[in-house]
C-alpha cells in the first residue's frame, strides 16, 4: 500500500526531494511512508497501514511542502516503519517489529535478514553518501506522535510539538523559544526522549558534528492539507534561524 507521499529521486528503501544543498537544510523522515512492497505479507489487518504505527501520519506533506523553498531538501523513508523501521540502531529488537502498539505483525518473525539487506543498509548508505556529498548546514528529523497510544489510554500527550535531541542541544536550545513565540504548546524532549530514540540522528548528524534538530509534530496538527501547509510555514523560518544562528556562531569562533 502507498501512502501517495512525494517521490522525486525514488528508490525501494528512500526518496529524495528537492535539490539539496551542501550548507543547506536536509529534512529526514525516517516514517514518512506508508508502503509495503507488493511481495511482503506482514499479516496485519490492512486498516492498520492508516494508523501511527505504520507511518508518522502527515510528514510527507510538510517535507514536501517546505523542500519547494531555497536551501531545502528532503530524504524520506519510501517503506512503511513496520517493514523496516530505519531510526532504530541496526542491532535494535524493534528494527523488524515483531509487535506494535499492542498489534502482533506475524511476518516479520523471521524477516530481519531480508529487510536489512534490501531497505536498512540502502537507506543508511544513501543518506550517509548525500551527507558527504552535500553537507548540510543543519539537519532537521521530521516526526509526529499520535495523542494518544491504544496500549495506554490513560496516557495523554497535549503538546503540539516536541523538541527532541541527544548529545547535541544546539539547534534544540534557539528552536524552542522560536517555537513557543508562535504560540503552541511546545514539549522539551516530549513525548519522547532524544536519549533514547534519536538513532538517525546519532549516526548522521552527531557523529558528524552537523547540527541537527528534532521535531515530532501531533499528528492532528498536520492531519490534512491546511495543518501541513502551517506547520510548513512555521518550520521554514525557525530551522533557517537555527542554520543561520549557528554558523554565525562558528564563524565567530574562527
Amino acid at each position: 500500500m502507498d501512502d501517495g507521499g512525494p517521490v522525486a529521486v525514488n528508490n525501494a528503501a528512500f526518496c529524495i526531494l528537492g535539490t539539496p544543498e551542501a550548507g543547506g537544510i536536509l529534512i529526514v523522515a525516517d516514517h514518512a511512508s506508508n508502503c509495503v512492497p507488493v511481495d511482503l505479507q506482514l499479516g496485519i489487518d490492512p486498516a492498520c497501514l492508516e494508523t501511527h504505527i505504520a507511518i508518522d501520519l502527515g510528514v510527507a506533506a510538510v517535507a514536501e511542502k517546505m523542500c519547494i523553498q531555497p536551501e531545502f531538501g528532503g530524504f524520506l523513508g519510501n517503506v512503511s516503519r513496520l517493514v523496516c523501521d530505519f531510526n532504530r540502531e541496526e542491532d535494535a529488537p524493534g528494527v523488524v517489529p515483531k509487535e506494535s502498539d499492542g498489534i502482533v505483525i506475524p511476518g516479520n518473525a523471521r524477516a530481519r535478514d531480508d529487510r536489512m539487506a534490501r531497505f536498512y543498509q540502502p537507506y543508511h548508505q544513501a543518506l550517509a553518501k548525500l551527507i558527504s556529498n552535500k553537507r548540510p548546514g543543519l539537519m532537521l528529523s521530521l516526526h509526529s506522535f499520535t495523542p494518544q497510544l491504544a496500549s495506554q489510554p490513560d496516557h495523554l500527550r497535549p503538546w503540539h510539538v516536541g523538541v527532541l535531541y541527544n548529545q547535541d542541544d544546539r539547534a534544540a536550545r534557539i528552536a524552542l523559544p522560536l517555537l513557543i513565540n508562535e504560540g503552541v504548546k511546545v514539549g522539551d524532549q516530549q513525548p519522547y526522549s532524544g536519549k533514547l530514540l534519536n538513532a538517525t540522528m546519532n549516526r548522521h548528524a552527531e557523529t558528524n558534528g552537523i547540527a541537527y534538530l528534532g521535531i515530532e509534530i501531533r499528528q492532528d496538527q498536520i492531519g490534512d492539507p491546511v495543518g501541513a501547509a502551517r506547520w510548513a510555514e512555521i518550520l521554514c523560518p525557525i530551522a533557517l534561524e537555527c542554520r543561520n544562528s549557528l554558523a554565525n556562531q562558528a564563524g565567530l569562533r574562527t
